[in-house]
């Protein structure tokens, strides 16, 4: 399972899809479909084909090939069907014509983060998908990466490094995730799109999207909610600097190019579909957040999440656990309110009794303290702490 404390995780989240960590297809120039076409009027070009094995882009092919076969075998990987059924069902509705060559593979790292391969592989992270609020948002977010893959962006790129080692090295590390998550961010930088590339592909992110149905304003609200999350440890400046990445334009510049591109924009949000797709994992997701530790930055996604709704016991939990881990000035007190609250919804996760029991014995409240505990292992006989709270309970007994 991947480790939260591996380096580079702040960069990561600050970037997402800013540095866009993929590989669009490569096989020629760039189509003028994204920049000047009409909303409702542009074409999309015709399905890709194969570039020869002989080639160089028939090289990367070829790597990237061996490296989905590492996805598909990864223990990241989540093989939820219903899931895998949800990100396939946008992708055809996004762009109907090339769904057939398009693989996606949602993975299990608490970052927000995307890419795209130019053989058509799709890997989208867990700490993506736990931030967006409704399909729209999804749909900007994997529209975007298309718009990357539409447009064989990164084939500019991969030819100015001139350096098939470091490309092959690059390579590899996507297959490697978790394991290689600090290198890479730091590879991350060498191959980050332009800020044309990365204009373009918004743009005809926003255009997918729209022509799919989707409210455009909700491409906004990806960006307006990753500076939230941005500033609370790099300040207001954070995001206006475009500090992480000078190749990349800066997120507030992206967010109101972004605004303005969805004026008037009309369409479904699919709040809905997306909850039910991902409700079996996202408790999972959750605590891959929490155990991330940077408490700042996942205060304000629950504090967002539970604005949205109050008695979400998943969120109550994770805020109150991350309190109760923070554990500073008024921490204790929060933390309290936030596992009681949490504790009487019907869906109250059982790691809330367990986090409420260690609360409870830490102010000395022996009684209070084991009933949290014996409700936890009612709850979650089967848990894997199971032997260490019972011990708790010894130890409780006057």
């Amino acid at each position: 399972m991947f480790d939260p404390r591996t380096p580079g995780r702040r960069a990561f989240l600050r970037s997402g899809c800013r540095h866009c960590m993929a590989l669009a297809a490569l096989a020629g120039g760039l189509p003028a479909l994204a920049g000047e076409a009409d909303d409702d009027q542009f074409e999309l070009p015709a399905r890709f084909k194969r570039p020869s094995a002989d080639s160089d882009e028939g090289g990367l092919w070829a790597m990237m090939d061996r490296e989905e076969q590492r996805i598909r075998r990864s223990p990241l990987t989540l093989r939820d069907a219903g899931l895998q059924d949800y990100l396939r069902g946008l992708i055809t509705r996004l762009v109907p014509e090339h769904a057939p060559d398009i693989r996606s593979y949602p993975v299990r790292m608490p970052l927000f983060n995307a890419m795209m391969a130019p053989n058509g592989m799709m890997i989208v992270w867990s700490g993506l998908l736990l931030r967006v609020e409704n399909e729209a948002q999804l749909a900007a977010i994997v529209g975007h990466e298309l718009g990357h893959y539409l447009e064989r962006h990164t084939v500019e790129q991969l030819r100015a490094q001139r350096d098939a080692a470091l490309v092959s090295q690059f390579v590899g590390l996507i297959g490697g995730l978790g394991a290689a998550a600090g290198q890479i961010g730091i590879m991350a930088g060498m191959f980050a799109y332009s800020r044309e590339h990365e204009a373009r592909a918004d743009r005809l992110g926003m255009r997918l999207m729209k022509h799919a149905g989707y409210d455009g304003h909700e491409a906004v609200a990806v960006w307006a909610n990753l500076l939230a999350e941005d500033r609370i440890t790099g300040g207001e400046d954070a995001g206006s600097r475009g500090d992480i990445f000078a190749t990349h334009p800066p997120t507030t510049e992206r967010r109101d190019e972004l605004r303005r591109m969805a004026e008037n924009s009309k369409g479904e949000l699919g709040a809905d579909s997306l909850r039910k797709a991902f409700a079996p994992l996202r408790f999972g997701w959750i605590q891959d957040e929490i155990k991330r530790g940077q408490y700042e930055e996942s205060l304000v996604l629950f504090d967002r999440i539970l604005k949205r709704d109050g008695q979400d016991a998943e969120a109550l939990y994770a805020r109150g656990e991350i309190y109760r881990l923070r554990d500073e000035g008024s921490d204790n007190m929060k933390a309290m309110d936030d596992l009681q609250h949490a504790s009487m919804q019907i869906k109250a996760p059982a790691e809330t009794f367990r986090s409420l029991g260690l609360l409870y014995q830490q102010r000395s409240d022996a009684p209070a303290a084991t009933a949290a505990f014996q409700k936890y292992l009612a709850v979650a006989p089967q848990a894997a702490d199971a032997g260490l709270v019972r011990g708790y309970l010894t130890d409780l007994k006057p």
